[in-house]
């Protein structure tokens, strides 16, 4: 698979190890989680409950896993892209129409793909970090309605910070 070869493998590895935890995490912890779980958190408190089974345990880990594998394939179709340079540098007659085209924003170059391919992967990276403290609030062993004070805010940050970089990335890009 053209993943695996590509030079973003290396940004993979982050959230392989963060979806190999929380899936060796959710494993351990199930068997020791009550008949009934959490499943939606309202305004400061567990509102929503659903039966224990794998499907309603391991929710996240599942959003995890179907996030990472859009976030890894956008990143590759990134390095896909014919960049703006390589466009208008070209003699063929389409060269301007394809470069001028609105119908994919291109990276200015191949170097600026694989900044924003690399801060993707970063972002999604911290979309997991998030997800595994909101599996710490599921994965309790005590049907406890009641939810860590801060418990949101620490689960934004994360991703705040990886969508900042996403948007660094496009704007240094955008800037040349």
């Amino acid at each position: 698979m053209a993943i695996f070869s590509s030079p973003i493998r290396p940004w993979l590895l982050p959230s392989a190890v963060l979806l190999a935890a929380q899936t060796i995490w959710g494993a351990l912890r199930y068997p020791h989680l009550p008949g009934r779980i959490p499943w939606h958190i309202g305004s400061g408190a567990v509102d929503t409950w659903a039966d224990k089974s794998v499907g309603s345990a391991f929710i996240l880990v599942f959003v995890y896993a179907g996030v990472t594998v859009v976030t890894a394939g956008s990143a590759e179709l990134t390095l896909r892209v014919t960049p703006r340079d390589e466009l208008t540098a070209a003699n063929t007659p389409f060269a301007a129409a394809r470069a001028a085209s609105s119908l994919i924003n291109r990276p200015a170059s191949r170097a600026s793909a694989r900044r924003i391919a690399r801060a993707v992967l970063l972002l999604n990276a911290c979309i997991g970090t998030s997800l595994l403290m909101g599996c710490g609030l599921f994965w309790r062993s005590t049907p406890d309605p009641n939810v860590p004070v801060g418990l949101l805010a620490a689960m934004l940050v994360p991703v705040l910070i990886g969508t900042a970089v996403v948007i660094g990335a496009a704007a240094r890009d955008r800037k040349r």
